[in-house]
């Protein structure tokens, strides 16, 4: 059997004991070395339970073999300290609330599914409200129509953490100026009205187009509302640039496979960029050689802006896709 040494440290605390057994047979007992010296040094030591303390003190001659520790407690003491105060942890959670402008439409549907998947709460606002088509992400968006001129914002805006617009159009001159740029500066600037941290523009790609012909309603539009965005949101406005835009997109109740044509064109002018780039500086090249960009990879680039602070300024059409890679993997 092996030697029991109990110690008592204070009146009325804790009964520690150390079990020192027999060295197995295939060890034999030896007179203490340095090594075993060091090794008592450290049992020695206090170890503390709570406010108690125990010292551990077995006997020599030091033999090789096995120790246990025994704690039985006689009686715990605790002392209240009147003058500790609580001690509040608050978890500083982000949670993402974005205001999707033209949420229903092709760009904008495709953004409000990927950040429903990202967990992200949604609003859509757009003309035409809640789309007809069926999907699981459909239920999990708070759709509201209503035109940005004439719309009661506090009912929108209130606890966003950012805004996105897809808001743009054809048609006339005028009509292009003010849905492409009025509509755009008044959504901007009711969003730094609400303290929006974030205001994300779906803009487009200049193709390289001589001034002439980006003197248009469409294009002056767009860079009005660009100005906008950066001027009122200068370390957290975002504006994409991308180019055509390619996916499936549901017109009436009929889909247009725009991936038919995008995507294959996209593959072709990635393999033959090497060949093509020095015409990339000819005006108006783009038309022909800008690759078009999947509405997927709009929409993760756009999540990637919801998400990353960092991310703030104009993107081409290569640090939309870039973007959209992050988020990706």
């Amino acid at each position: 059997m092996g030697r029991r040494g109990p110690s008592l440290c204070g009146a009325r605390s804790a009964m520690c004991e150390i079990n020192q057994t027999e060295p197995a047979p295939i060890f034999p007992s030896f007179s203490a070395t340095p090594h075993h010296q060091a090794v008592r040094g450290l049992l020695l030591q206090s170890c503390e339970f709570g406010s108690k303390c125990c010292r551990f003190s077995p006997p020599l001659p030091f033999s090789f073999g096995r120790f246990g520790v025994r704690c039985n407690y006689a009686e715990t003491r605790l002392e209240e300290d009147s003058n500790s105060g609580t001690i509040d942890v608050v978890a500083d959670v982000k949670s993402e609330r974005v205001v999707v402008l033209g949420g229903s439409g092709f760009v904008g549907s495709s953004i409000c599914k990927a950040a429903v998947s990202k967990g992200i709460e949604v609003i859509s606002v757009s003309r035409s409200g809640r789309p007809s088509y069926p999907g699981s992400w459909v239920d999990q968006v708070t759709w509201m129509p209503g035109d940005v001129f004439y719309l009661n914002w506090d009912e929108v805006l209130v606890g966003a953490t950012a805004v996105v617009s897809t808001i743009g159009g054809f048609g006339s001159e005028e009509q292009m100026l003010r849905v492409n740029g009025e509509a755009n500066v008044v959504a901007v600037n009711a969003a730094k009205d609400f303290g929006v941290p974030k205001f994300i523009l779906i803009s487009v790609h200049d193709y390289n187009l001589p001034s002439f012909l980006l003197s248009s309603g469409y294009f002056t539009g767009k860079r009005k509302a660009e100005s906008e965005v950066l001027s009122k949101y200068p370390n957290s406005g975002v504006v994409l640039r991308p180019g055509f835009i390619y996916g499936k997109r549901k017109v009436d109740g009929f889909e247009i496979p725009l991936d038919l044509i995008g995507q294959p064109l996209e593959r072709i002018l990635r393999a033959t960029e090497n060949f093509t780039k020095p015409l990339s500086s000819l005006p108006a090249s783009d038309l022909l050689l800008a690759p078009p960009v999947s509405v997927d990879d709009v929409a993760l680039a756009v999540i990637n802006a919801i998400t990353d602070d960092d991310f703030f300024g104009i993107f081409t059409i290569e640090q939309i896709k870039e973007a959209a890679e992050k988020v990706r993997v």
